[in-house]
Formats: C-alpha cells, sequence, structure tokens
C-alpha cells in the first residue's frame, strides 16, 4: 500500500525523544507557575498584548521564548511520532490510523465543547493552550493502544 502524506518510519523514534521530553518539560512549567529558564529574546509579533490597537500589530517585541521553544518541540516530536509509516504499514493500520484519527477528533472536540460550557476566565485559555496538543494525544494514545492489543492478540494465537 502507498502512503504518500506519511513521514519515514525512521522518523517515528526522532518524534518520541522530542515529545516525550517537551511534554514533561511543559508539564513542569505549567505545574510550577514560573519560568525554570529564561531565553529572553526580540521577536516579530504579527500581534501583541491588547485588542484592536493598531500600533500592536506587527511589531518586534522583547519575550520569554522558553515555552514557545517547548511548545514547537512537542508539537514536532508529536507530528513526527503520530505521522510516521510503521514498519510493516498495510492496510490494516491505515485503517486503525483513520479511525484513531476520527475517534481523537471527537474526543478533543468533546472536551473543548466542555470546556467552552463550564470553564471561564483565564481557566479556558489555559485549556485552548493544552488545547494544542490533545488531538495529537489522543491519537498516539488510541493508535498505539490498537496496535499494541491487535499484535498481541497476533502472538496469542
Amino acid at each position: 500500500m502507498k502512503t504518500r502524506y506519511l513521514f519515514p518510519n525512521r522518523y517515528k523514534l526522532i518524534g518520541w525523544l522530542l515529545l516525550v521530553p517537551a511534554l514533561l518539560l511543559g508539564i513542569v512549567m505549567i505545574v510550577s507557575d514560573q519560568d525554570l529558564f529564561t531565553l529572553d529574546a526580540t521577536v516579530f509579533a504579527l500581534y501583541d498584548d491588547g485588542i484592536f490597537e493598531p500600533d500592536k500589530a506587527f511589531t518586534l517585541t522583547r519575550n520569554n521564548i522558553a515555552d514557545e521553544l517547548v511548545a514547537i518541540v512537542a508539537i514536532v516530536g508529536g507530528l513526527l511520532a503520530a505521522f510516521s509509516r510503521e514498519k510493516d504499514e498495510d492496510e490494516y493500520i491505515a485503517q486503525i490510523r483513520l479511525e484513531s484519527l476520527l475517534w481523537a477528533t471527537y474526543i478533543n472536540y468533546g472536551f473543548l465543547l466542555f470546556s467552552v460550557l463550564f470553564i471561564y476566565g483565564l481557566a479556558f485559555y489555559q485549556v485552548l493552550l493544552l488545547n494544542i496538543l490533545t488531538l495529537l494525544l489522543i491519537f498516539l494514545i488510541r493508535f498505539n493502544f490498537i496496535l499494541y492489543r491487535s499484535k498481541s492478540a497476533a502472538y496469542a494465537s
């Protein structure tokens, strides 16, 4: 089976090596509620603090980019881990991949709808921040669980 849009299998390990430490570091950064390390840099901002203020658009601003770097590494790692070919990519694995993506989308938007209805204020923005990775994480958990279960069933018989 030709899988045109998947990364080569060798990127899966790279993805996991990026994703796991970035997730752990991101969790520590969220829980500690303070900057673990500071990487101040002047960065280009499409839009800076403030609502509908024209002088805040397309500016240079000074910012601690540590959380952005952790998020970028986690997103890239998650994409590589989730969308790299398996060693034996076949129609069954493609079906598991499709079903897992569908499940992850349903669950992710279910969480989001729940959050819109019952979480308010700054806590809602924290939920949105975490929502960046939940689709990938739910997909990875379900896809790998189904693969593990199907391989275990194959070895048992």
